[in-house]
């Protein structure tokens, strides 16, 4: 349910949660209010009846939030509760990612598609999927069907476009581990 993913937002946030701090976040945090009109869409993309009137001015809400913030940030996209979004700066993600629970992504993030040609001549398209836990430092570049394996690391600056194992530091352009059985980085990991 999109409320407990919103709780978990907040926590990570906060380090506890009530709805109070959902408020506070809202007005005056910067990168926690897309997070927000993300879940508040998402919430009423899925009711039936009169809640969906209010979709559209959710998502014109969610537009001016994400563009107040400096980011590219579809309200579409599946990601798991416990997102933290630091700086947020220049901040692309793709709506067909995949993120899971306890995702922390810095300032100039791209989690991009891939297109590419099979064999056959057909057009493939593929997008990243961020497992649990997972730390993207700032202006890190993620393109195509790769995953990013639970409690993994990708550095500042990486350029990933081959699939990362869990618990893995991975840096470099392009990305190469740098690192194995890391231990992750997850400051105030929301109790899902």
């Amino acid at each position: 349910m999109k409320w407990d993913e919103l709780k978990a937002d907040t926590y990570r946030q906060y380090g506890k949660f009530s709805w109070g701090h959902v408020v506070k976040g809202m007005v005056l945090r910067r990168t926690f209010r897309p997070v927000v009109t993300m879940r508040l869409c998402q919430a009423v993309a899925t009711r039936r009846g009169a809640y969906r009137f209010m979709l559209l001015p959710l998502k014109v809400m969610h537009r001016i939030a994400t563009h107040s913030a400096a980011m590219d940030f579809s309200w579409q996209t599946k990601i798991g509760g416990g997102l933290a979004l630091t700086h947020g700066w220049g901040l692309v993600v793709n709506q067909g990612a995949v993120i899971g629970r306890n995702v922390t992504l810095f300032h100039g993030v791209t989690l991009g598609q891939r297109d590419r040609i099979a064999p056959d001549g057909t057009r493939l398209t593929e997008y990243p999927v961020i497992e649990d836990d997972v730390w993207v430092g700032p202006n890190a570049i993620i393109v195509g069907g790769v995953t990013i394996g639970r409690g993994s690391r990708v550095a500042g600056g990486a350029f990933v476009t081959e699939s990362v194992p869990a618990y893995s530091v991975v840096a470099g352009n392009p990305a190469a581990i740098v690192k194995e059985n890391c231990t992750p980085d997850v400051m105030n990991p929301a109790p899902l």
